[in-house]
């Protein structure tokens, strides 16, 4: 099992952290958002909607990001009053498909049509280096989508 990435110093609302493009690392992203929000006053009202959105995005980033050997996955996560925002960083530039209802019968692509119930708000932008993109997700107190 991985080990919980070490946290570089940030902000008390803020943390991030890099993982290898594996399968098991949406579960590490998973525990280290747990560990993040079980610190914080009022963070517990992000973790349900939390945990799905951040495992998705993840997880997409993982099976779908068309990156070279090596290259790691940016997790952060910016905590305030109202809301938490999620972002993934991958090395691949190309946009996400639109969310889509998946057939009974497919295992996947159901992913980003439960981000985009669960966010208030979620989006994909360039990354600053110009490198690869961002996908992002706002999730707003619980039941105040």
């Amino acid at each position: 099992m991985p080990e919980m990435p070490e946290k570089p110093s940030t902000p008390a609302s803020e943390s991030s952290w890099w993982l290898p493009k594996r399968h098991e690392s949406a579960g590490v992203a998973r525990r280290v958002l747990r560990a993040f929000l079980a610190g914080r006053p009022g963070g517990e009202q992000f973790l349900d909607s939390g945990e799905l959105v951040l495992g998705e995005l993840v997880a997409n980033s993982v099976l779908h990001a068309k990156t070279p050997p090596g290259r790691l996955i940016l997790v952060r996560l910016d905590l305030r009053a109202d809301s938490l925002r999620i972002e993934v960083h991958d090395a691949d530039g190309s946009r996400p498909r639109a969310p889509r209802s998946a057939a009974e019968s497919e295992e996947t692509g159901r992913g980003l049509l439960l981000v985009s119930r669960l966010a208030s708000d979620w989006g994909c932008r360039p990354r600053a280096s110009g490198i690869g993109k961002a996908m992002w997700a706002l999730i707003g107190a619980e039941g105040a989508k």
